[in-house]
């Protein structure tokens, strides 16, 4: 990692923000968090991350509202997007059928060494 990397996790559920940001702080990674789609979208046009990690489920904007405003944004749209939902069925994957793929997809609960390793692998 040649410099600090900027993730932005948009989560809506701070001890599930705290668990990631807790194993890749140390990495040396600067993850931050936003807690609804609306303030991660509104964060993102501010200072562009090198990485998304992103939720799905969220109270305001949710996660494929956003993923789809990540992908047709021509200042967004190269930045990878990590999905991290408890739940990824058929009809999830049809929602942005006419979007490109996001680079990974990973179901809660997860392992945390399985976000650091995907982290690693993008950044």
């Amino acid at each position: 990692m040649a410099k600090e990397a900027h993730i932005l996790y948009i989560e809506d559920e701070r001890a599930t923000f705290d668990l990631v940001n807790q194993a890749l702080k140390p990495l040396g990674y600067r993850v931050v968090r936003a807690n609804s789609g609306q303030q991660g979208l509104t964060m993102m046009k501010k200072q562009k991350p090198d990485l998304l990690l992103l939720d799905l489920m969220m109270p305001d904007v949710n996660g494929w509202d956003v993923y789809r405003a990540v992908k047709t944004d021509e200042t967004l749209v190269d930045i990878p997007v990590v999905v991290i939902t408890a739940r990824l069925s058929d009809y999830d994957r049809t929602v942005i059928a006419d979007l490109p793929q996001a680079d990974r997809y990973i179901v809660k609960p997860f392992d945390v060494e399985q976000i650091v390793q995907i982290v690693q692998n993008f950044v």
